[in-house]
């Protein structure tokens, strides 16, 4: 992936200890338009922090209607600088339409391909794997993610190899669910992971500690999955104002709201919301641009959520 910094090589230098631990870039270094991208710890190539998740969403083989719409939405994500595209065999048809859509997708695509292997047996994730690459129609993934820690020590060996023989450039492991929480305290610090995506919200932070903290610690970048608690936290502000100082950290809307809280954690990466509707994917990439908000601001927002 070529990756579009909107800052200079003497700044990026400065920036550099901070940026390569994941943290925010100091609020001089934007303007409103500015789109925010953070490092992988373990490489130091920027991403945007916004991606573009397919659960439920890309699951459409069959409906033109909806394959079309997400013909559109693909389009405004690559269009407005999206990067990671995030997918996995456990969303139905969801690979094969993105293989579908991507040589449609006019312009530049800096796209920064991640999916999973979710199976058990060696031999049965090097086939699920090499399927899901011609699925999507790519030379390589840039990322391949042990779906919920799935015969997780059979497939970090294997993604090893892979990694190693360039066949993939990160490796890393994923959980939706809390159950899994412990076992990842146990296994992040002695294994070598590039990224760890799990479910983190403004309603839902049992990550934070002491997950996200390990992940700091370690040089592990960060995908978040469920930013909107899967339209929960739509319910829970519906007919409550946005408040004003938002605008402070170049924010108009609820959804911007909650994504800028997410990738403002100091060990977060990458937020990947799914949408199929061209209006919430430029409301999603739009929080990924100008200002984000201070640990102060953190605190506000927070207290601001809980009071409604």
């Amino acid at each position: 992936m070529k990756n579009n910094t909107y800052i200079n090589r003497r700044q990026f230098m400065k920036l550099a200890a901070a940026v390569s631990a994941g943290l925010i870039l100091p609020r001089h270094a934007f303007s409103t338009s500015t789109q925010i991208q953070k490092a992988i710890p373990s490489s130091g190539e920027m991403l945007p922090v916004i991606g573009m998740g397919t659960s439920r969403t890309f699951d459409a083989e069959g409906d033109s209607e909806l394959l079309s719409r997400l013909l559109k939405v693909t389009q405004t994500f690559f269009d407005m600088g999206g990067g990671m595209i995030d997918s996995s065999p456990m969303y139905g048809s969801a690979q094969q339409v993105i293989g579908q859509l991507l040589p449609k997708v006019q312009g530049k695509k800096n796209l920064f391909a991640a999916t999973k292997v979710w199976i058990d047996g060696k031999e049965e994730g090097i086939e699920q794997m090499e399927k899901a690459r011609q699925l999507w129609g790519v030379k390589q993934f840039d990322l391949m993610q042990i779906h919920n820690l799935v015969d997780w020590e059979t497939q970090l060996e294997t993604l090893k190899q892979m990694k190693a023989d360039g066949k993939i450039r990160y490796i890393g492991i994923t959980t939706s669910h809390g159950r899994f929480h412990s076992e990842l305290e146990t296994l992040l610090p002695k294994h070598d992971f590039d990224f760890l995506q799990l479910s983190y919200n403004i309603a839902n932070r049992d990550v934070e500690s002491p997950l996200l903290s390990i992940a700091q610690d370690k040089g592990i970048a960060v995908i978040v999955n469920r930013p909107y608690k899967r339209g929960d936290l739509f319910s829970h502000v519906n007919g409550k104002p946005l408040p004003t100082w938002a605008q402070e950290f170049n924010c108009s809307s609820w959804g911007q709201f909650f994504l800028k809280y997410v990738v403002s954690h100091p060990a977060v990466t990458c937020a990947i919301p799914a949408t199929s509707k061209v209006k919430h994917m430029k409301d999603n990439m739009q929080a990924g641009r100008g200002l984000l908000p201070t640990a102060k601001q953190r605190v506000q927002m927070l207290k601001y959520f809980e009071s409604l």
